[in-house]
């Protein structure tokens, strides 16, 4: 957690939620009691913000100071919905292109894909609200700046998301290997949404079940797999290559 981006104590992170500061989670201590509090949790909760509730021990830890028991984490980007980013792409371009990242935890990977969705044009990144990798000092140096230039989503299931984009008529591709389709067989000239898989664990099954496709790229090594971020490039240069030709 980037400690540049965090707010503690009830007046400061009142005054942050009041303002136009986006509140990515906060931290409240367990058992407290306070009617501010309580109005700072129910102003986040209709903002789908995370709301998470610890020890007293944990937000002294986080900031050595009287946080009177919360702390928040304001993000240096605005989240935007899925459903505006969706309307807006298929708007203005026949054939947009989605990624959607299914627990990346690591900041840097994620800044590097951030980069390289942004110069492949990229319409909007997919993230779920828990699990990922948050938008960090490091995400955002990785990304060279990137993640100010393209829109980023984050969504309560990311399951719910696939279903949308499936009801919008865009093709969800996974990327894995655990299939025989070749990704420079694969089509994609038509509305796409990649999937990429979390570094330990890659794309879960309950989300491998119901994607449109799953591709991969052949590997002639004896190594079995790509660090995400590379494996991401590829399969955004290949929309690209085809797109173009």
């Amino acid at each position: 957690m980037n400690k540049e981006h965090l707010i503690f104590g009830i007046y400061p992170v009142l005054e942050a939620v009041k303002s136009d500061v986006t509140i990515d989670k906060i931290f409240v201590q367990k058992g407290i009691r306070n009617t501010t509090i309580e109005e700072i949790v129910e102003i986040l909760e209709q903002r789908n913000a995370t709301i998470s509730y610890v020890p007293g021990e944990k937000l002294e830890k986080l900031t050595r100071s009287n946080h009177q028991g919360i702390v928040a984490f304001s993000s240096p980007i605005a989240f935007q919905s899925l459903e505006s980013v969706v309307e807006k792409a298929l708007s203005e371009t026949s054939a947009p292109l989605f990624l959607i990242l299914d627990q990346i935890s690591d900041v840097r990977n994620f800044g590097a894909i951030i980069r390289t969705a942004e110069c492949t044009n990229v319409n909007a990144i997919i993230i779920q609200k828990k699990g990922g990798a948050p938008v960090s000092g490091d995400t955002i140096k990785t990304s060279a700046g990137a993640i100010f230039k393209i829109p980023i989503v984050k969504v309560d299931h990311i399951k719910d998301a696939i279903f949308y984009l499936q009801g919008s008529e865009i093709k969800v591709v996974a990327a894995t290997e655990k299939t025989e389709q070749s990704l420079y067989n694969t089509d994609l000239k038509t509305p796409t949404a990649f999937v990429m898989g979390s570094e330990g664990k890659g794309i879960s099954k309950s989300v491998l079940g119901i994607v449109d496709e799953k591709a991969s790229l052949p590997l002639l090594g004896e190594i079995n797999s790509l660090n995400v971020s590379v494996a991401c490039g590829a399969f955004l240069y290949e929309a690209v290559r085809q797109r173009k030709n």
